[in-house]
């Protein structure tokens, strides 16, 4: 069902601008992600992360500016670009009244697979979910609930996927869970897109990071040469290597982002 890739970056994105009525919140957005690699955009709530995503995904509209996914125009072939991704939002979305195996096989239905058994039961397998299968999502913990979420978004072998803040609430262990996850996405070859303000969760996923800030890219590279952007640790008894966390507040400040000051001091912190 999935469209066919062409060649180029998984998603290239060049000058994207974005109001809603007078705040500006893209301000000429620009970045590509290689196939097959974990891409994190990192900022702070209102930096504009899930509005790169929506518009992506195709569920909103850019005021200026071009974005590609999978080779397909988000804005001339929208079709094309809903067949090649799946979107994994801030809460997972699954039906609690229903067992583990019951959602997976519903989506199947819906997308008009065949065999929708065999296809829940192998990603029920994938994800460590065998056991819990024939149990009430209800029942299941935060990190069992996350698994489950993204299992169901991969049916139909979408070769793009967007995890808008996927670990957001989630205790430790269920985020080391999910983490785990997301890094056996790009190992078959899908391109993730992780938008996130959990600055160990880009650090220790991500490829590439880039950071939204004031609507704008304002760096973009792998982790070690974002750390390069830092002087030389200074060593003393022992030395001290910065940490992304250094990086965003030293290339941010401290100013907050559009009057959410309270927000950018959460960054870092485990919710």
């Amino acid at each position: 069902m999935t469209a066919q890739p062409t060649a180029g970056p998984a998603i290239r994105v060049q000058g994207l601008v974005k109001s809603f009525n007078k705040l500006e919140v893209l301000r000429g957005v620009d970045f590509d992600v290689a196939p097959g690699s974990i891409f994190a955009l990192l900022g702070s709530n209102g930096a504009g992360k899930t509005t790169v995503v929506r518009i992506l995904s195709t569920l909103l509209r850019a005021d200026s500016g071009t974005a590609g996914v999978n080779g397909f125009d988000v804005a001339t072939q929208a079709a094309n670009v809903r067949e090649s991704i799946s979107l994994t939002g801030q809460f997972a979305a699954v039906d609690d009244i229903l067992s583990g195996r019951e959602n997976l096989v519903l989506i199947a239905r819906l997308r008009h697979l065949k065999d929708p058994g065999t296809i829940a039961d192998d990603l029920l397998d994938r994800f460590s979910l065998t056991d819990a299968a024939p149990r009430k999502v209800s029942t299941y913990s935060g990190g069992m609930r996350r698994r489950l979420d993204i299992a169901m978004s991969l049916i139909g072998n979408p070769p793009v996927i967007f995890l808008d803040e996927p670990t957001a609430g989630l205790d430790p262990q269920a985020r080391l869970e999910v983490w785990r996850t997301v890094k056996e996405l790009t190992e078959r070859g899908t391109t993730v897109l992780l938008t996130t303000q959990d600055l160990d969760e880009a650090e220790q996923l991500a490829e590439r990071i880039a950071i939204l800030h004031g609507g704008r890219i304002i760096v973009n590279g792998t982790l070690s040469e974002l750390k390069q952007l830092l002087p030389p640790a200074e060593v003393e008894y022992v030395e001290k290597q910065p940490t992304l966390e250094d990086v965003f507040l030293a290339v941010v400040g401290d100013d907050g982002e559009d009057g959410n000051a309270g927000d950018d001091r959460s960054l870092g912190t485990n919710e």
